[in-house]
Parts: structure tokens; C-alpha cells; sequence
């Protein structure tokens, strides 16, 4: 049985534990791309698939069965759609941070000037990110809470909603005062005064 299991086999010799490293830090998920650059082929890709190893769950976006579905399995697929430089922001970094009670109704990512491109369903920002503006949050790509803030002010969001988001990360722990301060005062404008005054005000209980 052995043999004959082998034997339906395709040839290719892909390296399978290059691949899997890819998606251990995708939360278990890789696109058709990432899978031909460690060595499978379509046929290959399609053997896994009937051998219950891949599952499909857009097209060309795959994941080792051994991982299970994340919870924020669109997240995934955006950012994996939109090029390996993507990152999940604004709003939808909001959300997954659990800073927001919205939830956005196309997913943001922000890419590199270079890669800007129409997707159904994406609202892409093109932008130049600092590496200290990036971070990985679930198995995510996400912009820091501290960026993440700055771009969703800058955007437009109401204020009591940036307090809101503001008092939340700090009582959580997901920023320190002193870096959310130094950025908002970078950044200056709109987030720089109401970092200060939700600050201030946090100070006067």
C-alpha cells in the first residue's frame, strides 16, 4: 500500500520545511507564490491538497491543515492578496488590536508606494513605514498601536473614539505613555492634542 501510495506521488522534491517556516509565521498561511518558490509545482500543490495536508481557502492562498483557521483568517488573506510587503492598518488594526467597537467594512492595509494596485474588498494606503512602525500581533503584520493611532486621527476618526482607543491601549499595556506621547508629538497636529489632553486627563483622577 506503501508503495503504490508513492508511487501516485508527483517527482518534484520541494522543500517542504522551508515552506512550512513560511507559514509558522503566517499563523499557518501561504499563497501559490511562496509555495513555488520552496519547490511545488501546481501538481504538487494539488497532491497535498487530496492528501488532506493543504487546504484551500481563496484562490492561490493556502494553509497546512495542522494549523487551524485563525479567527482573523480575512486579515490573513488580505495581507497575503496584497504583496509580501503589506500591513494591516487603520481601522482594521484598530479592530484587531480590540481598540474599537467597528468593525471596518473593507480591510486596510498599507503598502509600499511601489506596489499600489486595485483589490476588491482591500482599502489599500500607500506609505513608507519605519521598521519601528511594524509589528506582528496574532500571526499579523499590524502597524504598532502607537502608529496605528496616528493613522487612524490623521484619517478622520472621531475624537471621542481616538480617546477611547487611547485610555484602552494604555490601560492594557499595549504602549506606554512615554512612547504614545513621544510619536503623537512627531507626528504633532490633531493626534499630538488629544494624546496630551486624554493624558492630562487620565492624570486629574
Amino acid at each position: 500500500m506503501l508503495f503504490a501510495h508513492m508511487k501516485d506521488m508527483p517527482e518534484e522534491m520541494p522543500d517542504h520545511d522551508a515552506l512550512y517556516q513560511i507559514a509558522e509565521e503566517q499563523a499557518g498561511y501561504f499563497t501559490a507564490t511562496q509555495a513555488r518558490q520552496a519547490g511545488f509545482s501546481s501538481s504538487l500543490l494539488s497532491y497535498h491538497l487530496d492528501a488532506d495536508r493543504f487546504d484551500r481557502v481563496r484562490p492561490r492562498i493556502y494553509r497546512f491543515v495542522q494549523f487551524p483557521a485563525s479567527p482573523h483568517e480575512d486579515l490573513h488573506i488580505a495581507s497575503l492578496q496584497a504583496g509580501p510587503d503589506a500591513v494591516v492598518s487603520h481601522d482594521s488594526a484598530l479592530a484587531l488590536y480590540d481598540l474599537s467597537d467597528r468593525l471596518p467594512d473593507q480591510v486596510h492595509v498599507t503598502i509600499p508606494r511601489t506596489a499600489s494596485r486595485r483589490r476588491p474588498g482591500l482599502r489599500l494606503h500607500t506609505n513608507r513605514l519605519e521598521p519601528e512602525d511594524v509589528t506582528h500581533y496574532e500571526g499579523l503584520p499590524v502597524t504598532t498601536v502607537s502608529r496605528t493611532l496616528v493613522d487612524v486621527t490623521t484619517a478622520g476618526l472621531a475624537e471621542e473614539q481616538v480617546r477611547q482607543a487611547i485610555r484602552e491601549a494604555l490601560r492594557r499595556g499595549l504602549v506606554s505613555r512615554e512612547r504614545l506621547l513621544r510619536r503623537a508629538t512627531a507626528h504633532g497636529g490633531r493626534i499630538k492634542r488629544l494624546v496630551e489632553e486624554t493624558l492630562h486627563e487620565g492624570e486629574q483622577r
